[in-house]
């Protein structure tokens, strides 16, 4: 049976240290089992709800061991990762918190890094972050004061010598497991697992791939991989996804920075009398290949705007051979946000007696805290 990593005394809280672990997450945990990882991104969405966050990551629960807080990618505007962090810890989920080094400078993400920390982030991916031109916003300053190289060694800084980058010591240093992003498929081809084997001396110890179309050119690249040894000193997760239609393929390969789609892959969806079906088949084909591929140690779903299909995705796949990862339980706790959420959007207001009754009525009593 498969191991479910909760803390027994609350979901939303820490797991014990193990030997050999840099975060107390459930990701690191299912890796170092040598066990098959799942991801998935939640799609930030343009709202300050949070049950827009929750109905998102909702999707996922039982179906993946970590899920993606995007960082404004595509340089657009969304709400920040950090909140979605705070929304999805709170309830229990493995976040990995992007940071883009585009919008913010090493003082902000530092404080950044201890705030995520604070509050259960155990996982951080560190980018370098798409130029502002090509979001929708062109005329926003960048900052670029860091690039990916120099946020792993900031953060694995923070966490291994307990310092900021001043020197100044921290009292708590942040337990991270740190990731980065590769890209197999653009070129300079020969130059990728070199460029991978920097950023795990810089610090990360597992990273995520663009989107995957091509196998033949992931063969390739992960056995210069495993030549270099890499794939034993970091767990590489490979990006995945669903296409809508051979419109979309055609628009991601020409305006998504990176993304690399091969003609027959356009002209199988373009053949297919239900485009969208065969884009999610052609997902799960390439899963089943890549699954099989020495060094993969797992992948990461990007399914914008078709998240409804990542479990489905997931299941037909067999990727997880039988293991569940961790499910969402809704509790109490849950019933109780989502009717404050309520009174909130109806305009409900209560004077400070009324919250402090229904506080003193929501407190467990003695034989449920024993």
């Amino acid at each position: 049976m498969a191991q479910i990593d909760e803390n027994p005394l609350g979901a939303g809280l820490p797991l014990d240290p193990l030997p050999g672990h840099s975060s107390l997450g459930r990701l690191e945990r299912v890796l170092r089992r040598g066990e098959f990882a799942v991801t998935a991104e939640l799609n930030p969405p343009d709202s300050a709800n949070p049950e827009d966050v929750y109905e998102r990551a909702a999707i996922f629960s039982g179906w993946v061991d970590g899920i993606n807080a995007v960082d404004a990618s595509g340089a657009n505007c969304h709400m920040s990762s950090v909140g979605i962090c705070a929304l999805l810890t709170r309830m229990g989920y493995a976040a990995i918190m992007q940071i883009s080094c585009r919008d913010k400078n090493r003082i902000a993400i530092q404080g950044d890094v201890l705030g995520a920390a604070a509050m259960g982030v155990c996982n951080i991916l560190c980018l370098t972050g798409d130029g502002v031109q090509v979001g929708d916003q062109p005329g926003a300053k960048p900052v670029f004061d860091l690039d990916s190289m120099s946020l792993l060694e900031t953060v694995r800084t923070m966490r291994d010598e307990a310092k900021f980058l001043s020197g100044r010591r921290l009292t708590s240093p942040p337990k991270v497991f740190l990731g980065a992003a590769i890209n197999p498929f653009a070129p300079p081809y020969d130059f990728r697992p070199h460029r991978l084997a920097k950023k795990i001396e810089a610090g990360a110890q597992f990273v995520q791939s663009q989107y995957c179309y091509d196998v033949p050119m992931l063969r390739d690249y992960m056995k210069k991989v495993r030549d270099l040894g890499l794939h034993e000193k970091c767990f590489i997760l490979m990006g995945v996804g669903p296409l809508a239609s051979a419109r979309t393929a055609r628009w991601m390969r020409t305006n998504v920075p990176g993304v690399h789609i091969p003609d027959d892959v356009i002209r199988r969806i373009e053949g297919a009398s239900d485009q969208k079906k065969e884009g999610k088949q052609l997902c799960i084909d390439i899963i089943n290949e890549v699954k099989e591929i020495e060094g993969v140690s797992g992948i990461h779903v990007m399914a914008y705007r078709q998240e409804e299909y990542v479990a489905e995705i997931v299941r037909d796949s067999g990727v997880l051979r039988g293991r569940r990862p961790w499910k969402h339980e809704a509790g109490r706790g849950d019933a109780l946000v989502a009717e404050r959420l309520g009174h909130i959007r109806e305009g409900k207001e209560e004077n400070q007696q009324a919250m402090a009754e229904a506080a003193s009525h929501s407190q467990p009593r003695k034989a449920d805290r024993d």
